[in-house]
C-alpha cells in the first residue's frame, strides 16, 4: 500500500492520516500459530520542523504456542509505531534507523511489516510465571505437580543414603 506524501512534504504541521489492515504473509513466526484476524495499523505521518515521522500502532489478535509449555492460547499485540522518513542520500543510504521516500510515497505496508517484525518477542509466554514442562515425563506444571520426585546430584548420593538410615541403626 502506498502513501501518497505530496501534501505534506513542504508544509511543517501538515498530516497525513492513514488506517489499514496488514496482509499476514512474510509475519509468519515459530510461536505464533495464526492471526485471529489481520492486524490493524492505524495512525498519521506528519511534518515536524521539515522531519517526517510516522506514529500510530498496530493491533493484532493472535493465536500462539508457549515456548515453555507448548500449549495454545490468545494473545494481543500491540506495536506502538514511531518512525522518521527522509530522502534517501549518500550520508543516509545505509541507516537501519531510517525509511525512504520514493517520490512522494512510502510503501506503507513494507514500512509497517517491517516496525512489526522488530517488536515481535524472541520468546512468547502464555504467563510470565510460566512453570514449562516436566523433563522427564513432560508432563505440563502449570496444570499441577508430576509424579516423578526430584532427581538428585549423583555427587550426592552418600549424603543420601544419610538420609536414608533410621535413627538408632
Amino acid at each position: 500500500m502506498k502513501l501518497n506524501l505530496r501534501e505534506i512534504i513542504e508544509i511543517p504541521g501538515g498530516a497525513v492520516p492513514f488506517s489499514c489492515d496488514m496482509e499476514t504473509e512474510g509475519l509468519d513466526f515459530p510461536s505464533i500459530v495464526s492471526y485471529k484476524e489481520k492486524p490493524h495499523a492505524s495512525g498519521r505521518v506528519f511534518n515536524e520542523a521539515g522531519v517526517l515521522r510516522l506514529e500510530g500502532e498496530i493491533r493484532a489478535d493472535l493465536i500462539c504456542i508457549c515456548d515453555r509449555c507448548a500449549a495454545q492460547f490468545e494473545s494481543v499485540k500491540t506495536t506502538p509505531l514511531s518512525a522518521v522518513i527522509v530522502d534517501r542520500s549518500e550520508d543516509n543510504a545505509d541507516d537501519p534507523e531510517l525509511f525512504f521516500l520514493d517520490g512522494n510515497e512510502i510503501d506503507l505496508g513494507e514500512m509497517l511489516a517491517t516496525l512489526f517484525i522488530l517488536d515481535v518477542e524472541t520468546k512468547c509466554l502464555c504467563r510470565e510465571d510460566c512453570k514449562g514442562l516436566c523433563p522427564k515425563c513432560g508432563k505440563n506444571l502449570n496444570l499441577g505437580p508430576c509424579g516423578c520426585g526430584k532427581e538428585f546430584d549423583p555427587r550426592f548420593a552418600v549424603l543420601e543414603q544419610l538420609l536414608d538410615t533410621k535413627p538408632g541403626e
